[in-house]
């Protein structure tokens, strides 16, 4: 059974950090490309940042500068640190693995706001 538990979403206030983690199980993890997409209201879902099985990286233009996606092959985890946060940051975030098959977490909320 594959699972993709996202954690770390909260209430922050502009200009703050957050680092939401992804914990996996069920998959070959290092096999797996791993990304963050977000999704806010009434807006279509959007990749935030990928991590390649490579280490390789990218990043949506709107967080370069900001965000860092990182991953711990040997604890099947995934990280997303987000610093500097913006009102227009708010969404759910959600963890994908993407190999043979494509696999998702439940989200977790962030909101940025004074």
């Amino acid at each position: 059974q594959v699972q993709l538990v996202e954690s770390g979403g909260g209430l922050v206030q502009p200009g703050g950090s957050l680092r939401l983690s992804c914990a996996t199980s069920g998959i070959i993890f290092n096999m797996y490309h791993m990304a963050w997409y977000r999704q806010a209201p009434g807006k279509q879902r959007e990749l935030v940042a990928r991590i390649r099985s490579t280490g390789s990286t990218n990043y949506a233009e709107s967080v370069k500068g900001r965000f860092t996606i990182s991953r711990d092959n040997a604890a099947n985890m995934m990280y997303l640190q987000m610093n500097s946060l913006k009102p227009e940051d708010t969404a759910v975030y959600y963890c994908n693995a993407l190999h043979s098959n494509e696999y998702w977490g439940q989200g977790t909320q962030v909101t940025v706001s004074s």
